[in-house]
């Protein structure tokens, strides 16, 4: 099915489905944390070959939000992004920052920054939304139940891909009452942030339903237990096959953008997806 032709999508400046490639620059992160902190140099390197590689977005993250992680101070996440974004300020590069705290995001938005990541939904910061409607820049609205410290803490649904939908829903509307338009909003379900892989998988399965609140769809599935749990690869770094598979079936699904740490094999299955979805005369 064509969703791009089912579901008219907010245009967000490339095509899609899009790549967002995943820059941590954090000491934590549960699958590369540690490889970027303290090494600007290095990260802004990073981001750079990502996007030579094929990333239609980079998604800058100071604070680790793996389950279990404690929160930083805002003034900490700002002094470990100052550099990164510095750096690439020049670079004609679509950067995200990934963040849940208002201070940062309008760090970021006053530095250049066009897209907003809050795995909260907007919901941690109250003051988060006044920084978002005060600018033009794109907000990516996820899912989670709880916080990292409580969300993997038997976290129960009545029908996961329901409950989550009527909570985008709700914050959609949140935003389009202060102004932010839905042209403006990205949703992503929040694979693996307050879910059992059964809830994963019955939100995967149940995407579809997401197209009618008419926003663009993220995916982030890199990596994530998910992968672990249903092939036996404990370690993370081992989870890209599984990863490139769950991405495929996501954009199967319509998903308008896919989360990941590997762009280079990313792209390569998508353009190869891409390819035999379409007709060829012999």
């Amino acid at each position: 099915m064509n969703f791009s032709k089912s579901f008219k999508k907010p245009y967000l400046g490339f095509k899609t489905p899009a790549i967002m490639g995943i820059l941590n620059i954090t000491p934590d992160s549960f699958s590369d944390g540690g490889k970027y902190f303290s090494k600007p140099r290095i990260a802004i390197q990073n981001a750079i070959k990502m996007q030579k590689m094929g990333a239609n977005i980079i998604d800058i993250g100071a604070e680790s939000t793996r389950p279990g992680a404690l929160p930083i101070k805002p003034e900490i996440e700002i002094k470990r992004l100052k550099p990164i974004i510095f750096g690439l300020k020049k670079r004609k590069l679509n950067i995200s920052v990934d963040t849940r705290n208002s201070l940062t995001m309008k760090f970021a938005l006053d530095n250049g920054v066009k897209i907003i990541n809050d795995v909260s939904g907007l919901q941690h910061d109250p003051e988060s939304i006044n920084v978002i409607k005060k600018s033009k820049c794109f907000i990516i609205l996820m899912h989670m139940q709880g916080n990292p410290q409580t969300m993997q803490k038997n976290p129960k649904y009545n029908f996961a891909p329901k409950d989550i939908y009527f909570f985008l829903k709700k914050q959609i509307v949140k935003c389009e009452k202060n102004n932010i338009k839905k042209n403006r909003i990205i949703i992503d379900p929040g694979i693996g942030f307050g879910k059992t892989s059964k809830h994963n998988i019955q939100i995967l399965q149940n995407l579809k339903i997401f197209h009618k609140l008419g926003c663009n769809i993220l995916v982030g599935l890199s990596r994530k237990r998910l992968i672990s749990d249903l092939s036996n690869k404990e370690k993370p770094a081992d989870r890209l096959p599984g990863t490139i598979a769950a991405n495929q079936y996501a954009l199967d699904q319509g998903a308008d953008i896919i989360r990941v740490h590997d762009v280079k094999e990313a792209l390569q299955a998508k353009l190869i997806w891409q390819t035999l979805q379409k007709k060829i005369d012999l």
